[in-house]
């Protein structure tokens, strides 16, 4: 089944306000498609994180938020870190 879905991985203030995490979700979709059913599912407090992170596909920062993202990729959602 792995070749027919997407692994969404959260950390930080991103797995608090999912509630878990990371999940699998259908594949065939972008970036911007991901979040808007992602802040559906888990509402306003992850659309808030969701507005701020940055995302990772397969482990390379994702720029274009309209490519279809590939079936069976690993999306990491990635809140702003404090510290330093």
């Amino acid at each position: 089944m792995e070749g027919t879905t997407l692994t969404v991985r959260y950390f930080a203030g991103a797995r608090a306000a999912a509630g878990r995490a990371e999940e699998a979700l259908p594949a065939g979709r972008s970036l911007d498609d991901l979040t808007a059913e992602l802040t559906q599912r888990h509402g306003d407090r992850l659309a808030g994180v969701l507005r701020v992170a940055s995302f990772l596909v397969d482990g390379v920062t994702c720029h274009d938020r309209q490519a279809p993202l590939p079936a069976g990729a690993t999306i990491d959602v990635l809140p702003p870190f404090a510290g330093g």
